[in-house]
């Protein structure tokens, strides 16, 4: 065989060998860089998503696993939570926390970014909620708009107690700054005869007490007033039992008038919950 024509077999062979490993190598680095487009847009959302964080002007890049911050916080607690948001998103390998503490730096005041828009949602999603689990709301013909905190109530009201009750618990809403309650009270007056016919609809329709638990919980959980972790609520039959600590008699009377508001429930024992 011509030596030369030998020699351009091998090399063909050669490159035929390397073209796999060099197409994989490819392949590698291209999946590592979405690791960190993925990871690096993981945490800026989570910074623009944190109350704490999305105020300050804050930077990430990340390369092969290792995320470098910039930026500037007026307080090292921010930074550090900045530090520790960032490692735990999985695929970090390790964190270059270059933020700078300054404390006369100013964030930016009512950005209305996309962290805003989200706590805006969350808190007239919570209300809302509220209006749905309550005895004594219409929660179809309330409606809630929020924004950058403030809370807006438009829509029907069948009377001046239902109205009272939709505003306390907007107000006692975690994250909201206050309230404008526009509902207007129909003029159709309910006789009692219809009134007790509602009640007792409501008392016979066939909800179960895991749910008025859940609903209650969840209740305690939204409230801005209520520390929904230190109390326990079990439900027997309508009637809820309240056990636990709160901080003071205001809050454990919120928390019975909270449990009692909640469709299905009869009544509330709240001996247990004690301060």
């Amino acid at each position: 065989m011509n030596p030369s024509y030998r020699k351009l077999l091998l090399t063909s062979a050669i490159l035929l060998t390397l073209s796999p490993l060099q197409s994989a190598s490819a392949a590698d680095k291209a999946t590592m860089s979405m690791d960190d487009v993925r990871q690096e847009s993981q945490i800026t959302t989570s910074y623009a998503l944190s109350p704490y964080l999305r105020a300050n002007d804050l930077k990430v890049t990340v390369q092969e696993g290792k995320a470098v911050l910039t930026g500037k916080v007026d307080e090292k607690i921010n930074k550090e939570l900045a530090g520790e948001i960032a490692q735990g998103v999985s695929g970090i390998k390790d964190v270059d926390n270059q933020i700078v503490v300054d404390a006369n730096y100013m964030p930016k005041a009512n950005s209305n970014g996309f962290g805003d828009k989200i706590d805006d949602a969350n808190i007239s999603a919570a209300i809302r909620s509220k209006l749905q689990w309550n005895k004594d709301v219409d929660d179809v013909a309330t409606q809630v708009m929020t924004k950058s905190g403030r809370v807006t109530l438009n829509g029907t009201a069948n009377n001046q107690n239902a109205k009272d009750i939709a505003n306390r618990l907007a107000v006692n809403t975690r994250g909201v700054k206050s309230v404008t309650n526009n509902l207007k009270i129909q003029s159709a007056a309910v006789s009692k005869d219809e009134k007790a016919k509602l009640k007792d609809d409501a008392e016979s329709s066939n909800i179960s007490d895991s749910w008025i638990t859940t609903k209650v919980k969840s209740s305690f959980m939204y409230s801005s007033n209520i520390n929904g972790s230190d109390i326990d609520v079990s439900t027997n039959n309508g009637i809820v039992t309240l056990t636990g600590k709160v901080t003071s008699g205001t809050e454990q009377s919120l928390a019975v008038e909270t449990a009692q508001n909640i469709r299905g429930v009869k009544s509330v024992t709240s001996k247990e919950l004690t301060f």
